[in-house]
């Protein structure tokens, strides 16, 4: 067994070399306990740096190309947009992991393949006006305004809408347009709107949004039924929304989202 002194030398254990002549000076550097003590501070845990870069390219690859999104302007704004920023602190470590991501108050962020399998649907390009409803933090508006002409995004929690100012200057997303007010109203004052986005479960879609989708657009929504939930994407002829279904997905209702229940005598 060779002393710990030695073993420092031989690069075998990358320790601080005065910690081991510490131990080189005492009689039981002969016995091998110093080097398993040295191979023990060796063995622990050192935090490392996170590569969110290669999250993202992995979330890609496992989560949104298996799931038939091959357009490139989805890739390229999934790949480009930092979701981990748009999360708390607490809960970066999980953005890029498959379901939603709680926000707090009942809200999350949509899972990564979900939110892609909308934007594959709607087909968004880039002369179009996108009403984004209940944006949290701001990724989805981020993901969006890559593709969109601009983006309107509704958030009622103004801590929420505040740390969406800054992370959307931040990523230099300036073709977003912050909206402060309750998602049911959506932004009247900038529609109508070519598509628009619900970013949570519906009960009920509201009149006062169907409203503001122009004549010919497009809208997706999580219908939730209970536990279970589809995506649905609505096609606007008229005063008339035509909806296909999608796929499953789920999310909490939104505030004001709720089915409305009718009572008669």
């Amino acid at each position: 067994m060779r002393c710990c002194y030695l073993a420092v030398r031989s690069g075998k254990f990358p320790v601080h070399l005065d910690i081991c002549k510490v131990f080189h000076r005492s009689d039981r550097c002969r016995g091998g306990v110093v080097v398993a003590k040295l191979r023990k501070l060796t063995e622990r845990k050192i935090p490392q740096m996170t590569d969110f870069n290669e999250r993202r390219r992995i979330m890609v690859d496992t989560q949104i190309r298996p799931s038939d999104v091959t357009k490139f302007p989805i890739i390229e704004a999934m790949l480009s947009v930092p979701r981990e920023l748009f999360v708390s602190d607490a809960q970066r470590e999980a953005a890029y992991q498959g379901g939603n991501v709680e926000l707090g108050k009942g809200r999350v962020l949509l899972e990564p393949r979900t939110l892609a399998k909308i934007l594959d649907a709607l087909d968004v390009s880039g002369d179009e006006l996108v009403l984004d409803i209940g944006c949290g933090f701001g990724y989805s508006s981020a993901v969006v305004a890559r593709m969109a002409q601009a983006v309107v995004a509704v958030e009622e929690n103004e801590a929420m809408i505040g740390e969406a100012h800054d992370l959307l200057s931040e990523i230099g997303a300036d073709n977003v347009i912050l909206h402060t007010g309750p998602l049911v109203d959506g932004a009247e004052e900038h529609g109508p709107y070519d598509v628009i986005v619900v970013q949570g479960g519906v009960g009920e879609l509201p009149k006062s949004i169907e409203n503001q989708l122009k004549d010919g657009g497009r809208i997706a929504t999580i219908f939730m039924d209970g536990a279970l939930g589809s995506v649905s994407i609505g096609y606007k002829s008229g005063d008339v929304i035509t909806w296909r279904f999608e796929f499953n997905a789920g999310a909490p209702v939104l505030s004001g989202f709720e089915k409305q229940h009718s009572f008669s005598l």
